[in-house]
Protein backbone atom coordinates (compact mmCIF):
# COMPACT_ATOMS: atom_id res chain seq x y z
CA UNK A 1 0.00 0.00 0.00
CA UNK A 2 1.25 3.35 -1.13
CA UNK A 3 1.86 6.22 1.21
CA UNK A 4 -1.01 8.68 -0.44
CA UNK A 5 -2.99 5.55 0.27
CA UNK A 6 -2.12 4.69 3.41
CA UNK A 7 -2.79 8.66 4.42
CA UNK A 8 -6.11 7.97 2.74
CA UNK A 9 -7.14 5.06 5.05
CA UNK A 10 -6.31 6.56 8.46
CA UNK A 11 -7.95 9.90 7.48
CA UNK A 12 -11.12 7.53 6.82
CA UNK A 13 -10.63 5.90 10.09
CA UNK A 14 -10.33 8.84 11.80
CA UNK A 15 -13.58 10.53 10.06
CA UNK A 16 -15.57 7.64 11.36
CA UNK A 17 -14.29 7.24 14.88
CA UNK A 18 -14.79 11.22 15.17
CA UNK A 19 -18.20 10.58 13.75
CA UNK A 20 -19.02 7.87 15.68
CA UNK A 21 -17.83 9.73 18.35
CA UNK A 22 -20.65 12.43 18.37
CA UNK A 23 -23.62 9.64 17.35
CA UNK A 24 -22.64 7.80 20.72
CA UNK A 25 -23.41 11.00 22.73
CA UNK A 26 -26.77 10.93 21.08
CA UNK A 27 -27.45 7.29 21.12
CA UNK A 28 -26.73 6.87 24.46
CA UNK A 29 -28.80 9.12 25.75
CA UNK A 30 -31.23 6.93 23.40
CA UNK A 31 -30.70 3.76 24.52
CA UNK A 32 -31.06 4.29 28.27
CA UNK A 33 -34.31 6.42 27.52
CA UNK A 34 -35.57 3.77 25.52
CA UNK A 35 -34.63 1.20 27.65
CA UNK A 36 -35.47 2.42 31.06
CA UNK A 37 -39.07 4.36 29.90
CA UNK A 38 -40.03 2.16 26.77
CA UNK A 39 -39.92 5.21 24.85
CA UNK A 40 -38.07 5.76 21.75
CA UNK A 41 -37.54 9.60 21.60
CA UNK A 42 -37.76 10.34 18.18
CA UNK A 43 -37.39 13.93 19.65
CA UNK A 44 -33.65 13.32 20.33
CA UNK A 45 -32.02 14.46 16.50
CA UNK A 46 -34.33 17.22 17.45
CA UNK A 47 -32.78 18.23 20.54
CA UNK A 48 -28.76 17.57 18.31
CA UNK A 49 -30.09 20.32 15.80
CA UNK A 50 -31.89 22.66 18.42
CA UNK A 51 -28.15 22.67 20.40
CA UNK A 52 -26.62 23.15 16.92
CA UNK A 53 -28.50 26.55 16.03
CA UNK A 54 -28.37 27.85 20.01
CA UNK A 55 -24.82 27.36 19.78
CA UNK A 56 -24.28 29.15 16.68
CA UNK A 57 -26.32 32.24 17.69
CA UNK A 58 -24.81 32.51 21.26
CA UNK A 59 -21.43 32.47 19.36
CA UNK A 60 -22.22 34.76 16.47
CA UNK A 61 -23.14 37.07 19.15
CA UNK A 62 -20.18 36.59 22.24
CA UNK A 63 -18.23 34.94 19.97
CA UNK A 64 -16.97 32.36 22.72
CA UNK A 65 -17.42 28.49 22.08
CA UNK A 66 -17.19 27.67 25.29
CA UNK A 67 -20.17 29.77 26.23
CA UNK A 68 -22.13 28.96 23.41
CA UNK A 69 -21.45 24.98 24.29
CA UNK A 70 -22.71 25.94 28.04
CA UNK A 71 -26.17 27.68 27.22
CA UNK A 72 -26.40 24.72 23.99
CA UNK A 73 -26.43 22.61 26.74
CA UNK A 74 -28.24 23.88 29.44
CA UNK A 75 -31.01 24.93 27.20
CA UNK A 76 -32.01 21.43 25.71
CA UNK A 77 -31.89 19.88 29.31
CA UNK A 78 -34.48 22.28 30.02
CA UNK A 79 -36.37 21.63 27.10
CA UNK A 80 -35.97 17.94 27.12
CA UNK A 81 -37.11 18.49 30.99
CA UNK A 82 -40.72 20.05 29.84
CA UNK A 83 -40.88 17.93 26.82
CA UNK A 84 -40.60 14.60 29.78
CA UNK A 85 -43.08 16.75 31.93
CA UNK A 86 -45.76 17.54 30.42
CA UNK A 87 -46.21 15.42 27.27
CA UNK A 88 -44.09 11.98 27.69
CA UNK A 89 -45.35 11.49 31.80
CA UNK A 90 -48.51 11.25 29.97
CA UNK A 91 -47.80 8.23 27.62
CA UNK A 92 -45.81 6.12 29.90
CA UNK A 93 -48.58 3.45 30.09
CA UNK A 94 -50.11 3.00 27.01
CA UNK A 95 -49.65 2.40 23.10
CA UNK A 96 -46.33 2.51 21.97
CA UNK A 97 -47.75 3.94 18.77
CA UNK A 98 -48.98 7.34 20.56
CA UNK A 99 -45.54 7.62 22.16
CA UNK A 100 -43.96 7.35 18.68
CA UNK A 101 -46.41 9.63 17.15
CA UNK A 102 -46.13 12.01 19.94
CA UNK A 103 -42.39 12.21 19.53
CA UNK A 104 -42.39 11.97 15.87
CA UNK A 105 -44.49 15.09 15.97
CA UNK A 106 -42.47 17.10 18.38
CA UNK A 107 -39.40 16.98 15.96
CA UNK A 108 -42.04 18.25 13.27
CA UNK A 109 -42.84 21.28 15.40
CA UNK A 110 -38.71 21.70 16.48
CA UNK A 111 -37.70 21.43 12.79
CA UNK A 112 -40.45 23.72 11.93
CA UNK A 113 -39.21 26.12 14.43
CA UNK A 114 -35.71 25.90 13.19
CA UNK A 115 -36.82 26.27 9.69
CA UNK A 116 -38.75 29.36 10.11
CA UNK A 117 -35.98 31.57 12.70
CA UNK A 118 -32.29 30.55 11.78
CA UNK A 119 -33.76 29.95 7.60
CA UNK A 120 -32.87 27.10 5.15
CA UNK A 121 -28.93 28.21 4.74
CA UNK A 122 -26.53 25.59 6.50
CA UNK A 123 -24.58 27.35 9.28
CA UNK A 124 -21.42 26.35 10.93
CA UNK A 125 -19.79 26.65 14.71
CA UNK A 126 -16.12 28.18 14.55
CA UNK A 127 -14.23 25.86 16.99
CA UNK A 128 -12.11 27.65 19.32
CA UNK A 129 -8.30 28.65 17.94
CA UNK A 130 -5.93 26.42 19.58
CA UNK A 131 -8.35 23.88 18.02
CA UNK A 132 -8.08 25.13 14.22
CA UNK A 133 -5.64 24.07 12.10
CA UNK A 134 -4.38 20.01 12.08
CA UNK A 135 -1.66 18.19 13.43
CA UNK A 136 1.22 16.07 11.93
CA UNK A 137 0.60 12.41 13.02
CA UNK A 138 3.69 11.09 11.29
CA UNK A 139 4.22 9.13 8.09
CA UNK A 140 2.94 12.05 5.96
CA UNK A 141 -0.22 11.74 7.91
CA UNK A 142 -2.01 15.03 8.72
CA UNK A 143 -5.21 15.48 10.67
CA UNK A 144 -7.80 18.59 12.08
CA UNK A 145 -6.89 19.05 15.38
CA UNK A 146 -10.83 19.91 16.38
CA UNK A 147 -11.32 16.34 15.15
CA UNK A 148 -8.83 14.47 17.10
CA UNK A 149 -10.27 16.05 20.01
CA UNK A 150 -13.72 15.28 19.35
CA UNK A 151 -12.31 11.24 19.16
CA UNK A 152 -10.72 12.20 22.46
CA UNK A 153 -13.75 13.47 24.12
CA UNK A 154 -15.83 10.70 22.79
CA UNK A 155 -13.47 7.79 24.55
CA UNK A 156 -13.36 9.85 27.75
CA UNK A 157 -17.12 9.92 28.24
CA UNK A 158 -17.61 6.55 27.37
CA UNK A 159 -14.65 5.78 30.59
CA UNK A 160 -16.73 7.97 32.53
CA UNK A 161 -20.54 6.21 31.59
CA UNK A 162 -19.00 2.68 32.26
CA UNK A 163 -17.62 3.86 35.47
CA UNK A 164 -21.09 5.07 36.35
CA UNK A 165 -23.12 2.33 35.38
CA UNK A 166 -20.95 -0.32 36.91
CA UNK A 167 -19.76 1.47 40.24
CA UNK A 168 -22.28 3.95 41.35
CA UNK A 169 -25.46 3.81 42.89
CA UNK A 170 -27.01 5.44 39.97
CA UNK A 171 -25.66 3.26 37.51
CA UNK A 172 -27.32 0.37 39.82
CA UNK A 173 -30.76 2.55 39.86
CA UNK A 174 -30.81 2.93 35.97
CA UNK A 175 -29.55 -0.85 35.11
CA UNK A 176 -32.29 -1.99 37.73
CA UNK A 177 -34.79 0.38 35.87
CA UNK A 178 -33.77 -0.78 32.67
CA UNK A 179 -34.74 -4.82 33.54
CA UNK A 180 -37.25 -4.25 35.59
CA UNK A 181 -38.75 -0.90 35.97
CA UNK A 182 -41.77 -2.38 38.57
CA UNK A 183 -39.63 -3.70 40.66
CA UNK A 184 -37.58 -0.29 41.60
CA UNK A 185 -40.98 1.12 42.15
CA UNK A 186 -41.59 -1.52 45.20
CA UNK A 187 -38.05 -1.06 46.22
CA UNK A 188 -39.58 2.43 46.82
CA UNK A 189 -37.25 4.13 44.42
CA UNK A 190 -38.99 7.64 42.74
CA UNK A 191 -39.10 6.41 39.26
CA UNK A 192 -40.61 9.77 38.52
CA UNK A 193 -37.53 11.66 39.62
CA UNK A 194 -35.05 9.14 37.81
CA UNK A 195 -37.37 9.28 34.44
CA UNK A 196 -37.16 13.25 34.48
CA UNK A 197 -33.41 12.99 34.98
CA UNK A 198 -32.32 10.98 32.40
CA UNK A 199 -34.82 12.48 29.82
CA UNK A 200 -33.26 16.32 30.70
CA UNK A 201 -29.31 14.17 30.78
CA UNK A 202 -29.95 12.56 26.99
CA UNK A 203 -31.16 16.32 25.69
CA UNK A 204 -27.93 17.68 27.39
CA UNK A 205 -26.09 15.11 25.49
CA UNK A 206 -27.84 15.68 22.42
CA UNK A 207 -26.95 19.42 22.50
CA UNK A 208 -23.18 19.08 23.33
CA UNK A 209 -22.66 17.05 20.55
CA UNK A 210 -24.73 19.05 18.16
CA UNK A 211 -22.29 21.86 19.41
CA UNK A 212 -19.66 19.56 19.01
CA UNK A 213 -20.12 18.29 15.92
CA UNK A 214 -20.48 22.14 14.37
CA UNK A 215 -17.85 23.30 13.33
CA UNK A 216 -17.27 20.20 10.81
CA UNK A 217 -20.56 19.01 10.26
CA UNK A 218 -22.65 22.24 10.65
CA UNK A 219 -25.87 22.60 10.94
CA UNK A 220 -28.60 22.72 8.89
CA UNK A 221 -32.40 21.68 8.76
CA UNK A 222 -33.30 18.10 8.00
CA UNK A 223 -29.77 17.06 10.17
CA UNK A 224 -31.85 15.90 13.30
CA UNK A 225 -33.60 13.14 11.23
CA UNK A 226 -30.39 12.11 10.05
CA UNK A 227 -28.83 11.59 13.28
CA UNK A 228 -31.79 10.12 14.92
CA UNK A 229 -32.62 7.69 12.50
CA UNK A 230 -28.32 6.63 12.56
CA UNK A 231 -28.95 6.39 16.35
CA UNK A 232 -31.68 4.42 16.40
CA UNK A 233 -30.14 1.84 13.82
CA UNK A 234 -26.92 2.20 17.02
CA UNK A 235 -29.43 1.44 19.61
CA UNK A 236 -30.82 -1.89 17.38
CA UNK A 237 -27.58 -2.86 16.53
CA UNK A 238 -25.84 -2.24 20.45
CA UNK A 239 -29.39 -3.41 22.04
CA UNK A 240 -31.90 -1.90 24.00
CA UNK A 241 -30.50 0.01 27.49
CA UNK A 242 -27.03 -1.01 26.95
CA UNK A 243 -24.39 1.31 26.88
CA UNK A 244 -21.18 -1.01 25.50
CA UNK A 245 -24.17 -1.86 22.71
CA UNK A 246 -24.34 2.32 21.87
CA UNK A 247 -20.29 2.49 21.98
CA UNK A 248 -18.96 -0.36 20.14
CA UNK A 249 -22.53 0.55 17.37
CA UNK A 250 -21.34 3.82 16.98
CA UNK A 251 -18.06 2.73 16.09
CA UNK A 252 -19.14 0.84 13.39
CA UNK A 253 -21.70 2.52 11.95
CA UNK A 254 -19.50 5.85 12.05
CA UNK A 255 -16.42 3.55 10.52
CA UNK A 256 -19.15 2.44 7.55
CA UNK A 257 -20.43 6.00 6.66
CA UNK A 258 -17.06 7.21 6.50
CA UNK A 259 -15.64 4.41 4.21
CA UNK A 260 -18.94 3.66 2.31
CA UNK A 261 -19.35 7.57 1.68
CA UNK A 262 -15.84 7.57 0.54
CA UNK A 263 -15.61 4.30 -1.66
CA UNK A 264 -18.36 3.57 -3.11
CA UNK A 265 -21.31 6.50 -2.36
CA UNK A 266 -24.06 4.69 -4.00
CA UNK A 267 -24.67 1.66 -1.60
CA UNK A 268 -23.44 4.08 1.64
CA UNK A 269 -27.27 3.34 3.07
CA UNK A 270 -26.66 -0.29 2.38
CA UNK A 271 -23.48 -0.87 4.07
CA UNK A 272 -25.38 0.97 7.37
CA UNK A 273 -28.58 -0.61 7.30
CA UNK A 274 -27.06 -3.91 6.32
CA UNK A 275 -25.17 -4.88 9.54
CA UNK A 276 -29.00 -3.67 10.93
CA UNK A 277 -30.83 -6.25 9.31
CA UNK A 278 -28.62 -9.25 9.66
CA UNK A 279 -28.98 -8.49 13.36
CA UNK A 280 -32.52 -8.14 13.45
CA UNK A 281 -33.33 -11.71 11.45
CA UNK A 282 -30.23 -13.34 14.05
CA UNK A 283 -30.28 -11.60 17.34
CA UNK A 284 -33.10 -9.49 17.48
CA UNK A 285 -31.91 -7.68 21.32
CA UNK A 286 -29.04 -6.72 19.76
CA UNK A 287 -25.36 -7.51 20.27
CA UNK A 288 -25.96 -6.25 24.42
CA UNK A 289 -29.29 -6.34 24.70
CA UNK A 290 -31.05 -8.38 27.41
CA UNK A 291 -34.21 -11.07 26.40
CA UNK A 292 -37.36 -9.92 28.38
CA UNK A 293 -39.22 -12.22 27.08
Amino acid sequence: MGGGAASQLVAQILNGLSFGMLLFLVSSGLTVIFGLMRVLSLVHGSLYLFGGYLAFTVQRATGKFHLALIVAVLGCSLLAWVIERLLHRQLYVGLQLNQVLLTMGLAFVIGDFVLWYWGGNPQTVTPPEILRGSLSLGFGIVYPRYRLLIIGIGLAIAALFHLVWDRTRLGAILRAGVDDAEMLRGLGVRIGIVFTAVFAGGGALAAFAGTLGGPFLGVYPGLDFEVILLSVVIVVVGGVGSLTGAFLGSIVIGLLDAFSKAYFPVFSYFAMFGPMILILAFKPTGLFGADRT
